[in-house]
């Protein structure tokens, strides 16, 4: 098993920026607010050849009157419980806090090995700072400087000793990933902890408690999947502060890795402006598509908000009619599983290869089926095609006049090639080149 090294300190003391030093990213979000962090991001690091999987977690502290500071106590607690090694995070700048005690006590109760990190303590010559920490009765201190590196090298010495046989973590090929997204309040977080069976991700009715990008990997009946869960993704009129921001830059670059976006829809609220532009997002990446419909045990009884809503799904999303829409509630745990019958489905769409001869087959069958309207001058010659890539399907059509191939027939094309390949539940690209043009591709 790949050892599991954890991170935890009060809120404010510098978390993120040494998980984001030690994983070599920017994973997660830091700022100068305290409570910034309220999930536990989880990486896979490697350091001096030693691979581990690294755990950033929110802040720990009993007395916080913040409307999440259970959640994220929980979280903590519940963090400690499946660490291997805890790096204990102290603020060298403001000494020992009463907070700083109880999660000391809490740690030496756990009977796991940990290792204190006192942060801010950016040089020899500020290492006094460490001094009043050892009360914590902790016997590994370590002076650190998180934002300048200082110190570091030898704590993880310290930290990674004896973990240099533990099975290196392997990142698979062959996950699907499935990304999240939606309006705040829509349900992602719930509907996440369904699939887990347990209150993996904080959940609250207060708009915006999920501000990172949280990765779970997940297996389900022998199949493996990456579930990402995103921030609520505003609109831009209503992003008030920079955390808020960077939010939601980050759940809408997570299109860019993962294979199929899961966008929950309120059925209370409607399909709204938000839930499209939301939707319009997944569709300009190519990504594939599944449509979760939450909290529907609150329509389904009803027969007339059940029809009315119904109607407006169909009207507002025909030109998502490819991607599948299933009804669930993150609250009873309908119809929740099933969604992955759905991402099943799309991935298969999604990464099809078809051969280069029975792309010409079906374009040549297709046209003669239905022509391109006549042109004013001249007529439209479709010379041949193939699939230049996958996921999605894009596939590079030659003809004489490809400025001149108009955008209803563009439409048919890419419908035709649903139908004729099956492959209904997939976006496809079209790219249209003149004939004789470059025909080597990536």
């Amino acid at each position: 098993m790949t050892a599991t090294i954890i991170i935890v300190g009060r809120p404010n003391v510098g978390k993120s920026t040494l998980f984001n030093r030690l994983s070599r990213s920017k994973s997660a979000l830091v700022d100068n607010h305290p409570g910034v962090t309220r999930d536990r991001i989880c990486t896979t690091a490697n350091y001096k050849g030693i691979s581990f999987i690294l755990v950033d977690t929110g802040g720990f502290d009993d007395l916080d009157t913040n409307p999440f500071a259970k959640g994220i106590n929980e979280q903590v607690k519940s963090a400690i419980t499946d660490a291997d090694r805890i790096i204990f995070m102290g603020d060298g700048q403001q000494g020992i806090l009463p907070v700083d005690e109880e999660i000391a006590q809490i740690l030496r109760l756990s009977g796991k090995k940990v290792f204190l990190a006192v942060n801010k303590v950016d040089g020899i010559e500020h290492e006094h700072l460490c001094t009043d920490f050892y009360r914590l009765g902790i016997k590994d201190v370590h002076p650190i400087s998180a934002a300048h590196g200082y110190g570091i090298k030898q704590l993880m010495h310290d930290v990674l000793k004896g973990l240099e046989n533990h099975e290196p973590h392997i990142a698979s090929h062959s996950e699907i990933r499935v990304s999240l997204m939606g309006k705040p309040n829509a349900g992602k977080s719930s509907v996440i902890n369904r699939i887990l069976g347990e209150d993996r991700i904080l959940v609250s009715n207060i708009p915006g408690t999920t501000r990172d990008t949280v990765d779970i990997p997940f297996t389900y009946r022998g199949k493996e999947y990456l579930l990402i869960d995103t921030a609520g993704i505003r609109k831009k009129t209503r992003v008030k502060d920079k955390i808020d921001t960077f939010s939601m830059i980050k759940a809408i670059k997570s299109l860019n890795r993962c294979h199929v976006a899961v966008i929950i829809i309120d059925v209370s609220q409607g399909v709204t402006e938000q839930d499209l532009r939301i939707c319009s997002y997944a569709l300009e990446q190519g990504r594939g598509i599944v449509l979760a419909v939450n909290k529907w045990d609150l329509v389904k009884e009803d027969q007339y908000r059940k029809r009315l809503f119904l109607n407006e799904m169909e009207r507002k999303t025909r030109h998502l009619a490819f991607a599948p829409t299933i009804h669930i509630s993150a609250l009873t745990g309908e119809g929740v599983l099933k969604i992955f019958d759905s991402i099943d489905i799309v991935y298969r769409d999604f990464v099809t290869r078809i051969p280069t001869a029975a792309v010409n087959r079906a374009l040549r069958e297709i046209v003669e089926k239905h022509p391109h309207p006549r042109l004013a001058r001249g007529t439209l010659k479709f010379a041949y095609a193939t699939e230049v890539k996958t996921s999605p399907p894009t596939f590079v059509l030659f003809v004489n006049r490809p400025d001149k191939v108009d955008t209803s027939y563009q439409r048919y094309l890419v419908n035709q090639f649903r139908k004729y390949f099956n492959i209904p539940h997939t976006p496809i690209n079209l790219i249209l080149k003149k004939k004789g043009e470059n025909r080597t591709f990536q």
